[in-house]
């Protein structure tokens, strides 16, 4: 007879511990939280409308509907990276935004074309995130084409491409104006700019991380006395709204744009493979294929679904994965918390027009910091792409030179066709192909073996 298995008395069933990126907080330290990423990135999320909407003529009304309209898109594209169903969705405390990366070329796009502009946006980014949607399963296999030469040149493209926006804003953002360039303005957004530096030297965690948030507002205060605020936006705005969809009209699909859209959707998807692969790492849950293949298709469903609600292309925002290791808070839900808040304050267009007030000039001060951010983080991942080993250099030499002519020279390319100028007055479309195209040229079709391809590439990698 077999002997029966004996049992220490003291011996108990212990259950499976839930992973930290799936435990449910308190609903007070839930919202907290969660409110907290919110406010890392709200400035991120308006601002590219706030950019895009008066470069295509948009009253500061529609404008305000149009940062509405992104919030609310943001938390929609929130919620499927963190809550996920079927293959789509990250699954990990992963927030999602309006990206920087698409400013440039909707910018290029509208020239001309004024509000009917919109449309054709939007339509370019239905078509890009649908074809990123399919394309996200085989992604895998082509982010070793966008190695740190390529993507540190967009991402340093991207953030030189828009600092002249905020040098437009500290001058009062309207060239017509009887004070444009003032030194009441210029001065205003030098005040700023030397406020939100004091803040980041001083301040301390959270606080640090929100110090452009807090600029913004201590240098509206400022203004308040000066007469430099405008508080239309509020009284105009309703206390709960829907954005409706397709405000603007319905989307147009012109192959110029929907090309443009594309080279950015490209550039939004190799982002976020890099800050999938290191959030995994920051909350002990190391991405995998499947994982990344999951956070694809939440982008980019999201962002084609983005534009049925007059918001733009969605990317990650690695700030908010900063305050993920600062926190130690990895509970998704907590992210998606984040995310409910996003579409509530999406959904009260007072909320979003709050940022109306703050005149132009503080934002132009507090933008030359966000901005030239990015523009670091660039430099900062070309730091680590090789630049001794093979033709590295001369990529990045040609690749940022070719993606600063619309900046340094806007009328280069006047004689061409006009749905070519669509791509080519974009620096960061134009760059990415030319970083792209060189890095082929030299680090894969010129290489003798796959050893020599490899050590002058290396994985990818993005950090803002």
């Amino acid at each position: 007879m077999a002997a029966t298995p004996r049992f220490r008395k003291d011996a108990v069933a212990v259950p499976e511990e839930t992973h930290p990126v799936d435990e449910t907080l308190p609903p007070l330290k839930m919202f907290t939280s969660g409110l907290q990423h919110v406010a890392a990135m709200y400035a991120g999320v308006v601002a590219p409308p706030m950019i895009v909407g008066p470069a295509v003529g948009l009253s500061a009304t529609e404008t305000a509907f149009l940062m509405g309209a992104s919030l609310f898109t943001a938390g929609l594209a929130t919620l499927l990276q963190t809550l996920g169903f079927w293959k789509i969705g990250a699954k990990l405390p992963f927030v999602n935004g309006v990206s920087f990366a698409g400013v440039t070329p909707m910018i290029a796009i509208g020239k001309g074309e004024g509000v009917d502009a919109i449309p054709v946006i939007f339509g370019a980014i239905i078509v890009a995130g649908l074809l990123g949607f399919l394309a996200a399963p085989y992604f895998g296999k082509l982010v070793r084409f966008f190695p740190p030469v390529v993507t540190g040149t967009v991402i340093t493209l991207i953030g030189v491409s828009l600092l002249p926006v905020a040098f437009n804003w500290s001058q009062g953002g309207n060239s017509t104006a009887s004070d444009h360039g003032s030194m009441q303005n210029i001065g205003m957004a030098a005040l700023t700019l030397a406020i939100v530096l004091v803040m980041r030297k001083f301040l301390r965690g959270f606080l640090q991380q929100i110090s452009i948030l807090l600029g913004l507002v201590v240098g509206t205060l400022i203004a308040i006395p000066l007469h430099m605020t405008n508080f239309d936006a509020i009284r105009d705005a309703d206390i709960v709204g829907f954005p409706t969809p397709f405000h603007f009209g319905a989307p147009q699909f012109q192959v110029a744009a929907i090309i443009s859209m594309c080279i950015v959707m490209l550039v939004c998807m190799t982002e976020s493979t890099a800050d999938i692969l290191a959030l995994g790492k920051i909350v002990g849950r190391p991405a995998d294929a499947k994982t990344i293949e999951g956070g694809l298709r939440a982008d980019t469903l999201g962002s084609a679904v983005s534009p049925l609600f007059n918001g733009f292309m969605c990317s990650a925002f690695a700030q908010n994965i900063g305050l993920v290791a600062m926190t130690k808070v990895r509970s998704r839900f907590v992210v998606a918390a984040g995310g409910g808040i996003l579409i509530l304050l999406g959904l009260c267009p007072v909320a979003a027009s709050v940022i109306g007030v703050v005149p132009l000039p503080v934002l132009g001060g507090a933008g030359i910091v966000l901005f030239g951010s990015v523009a670091a983080s660039g430099i900062q991942t070309l730091a680590g792409a090789a630049m001794e080993k093979g033709e590295n250099a001369l990529i990045v030499a040609a690749s940022v030179g070719i993606g600063l002519i619309p900046i340094a020279a806007p009328g280069f390319y006047h004689a061409f066709p006009k749905d070519l100028l669509v791509v080519l007055d974009s620096g960061i479309s134009t760059g990415c192909v030319v970083a792209i195209l060189l890095n082929l040229a030299f680090n894969h079709l010129g290489a003798k073996n796959k050893d020599e391809a490899a050590q002058a590439t290396s994985e990818p990698a993005f950090v803002h």
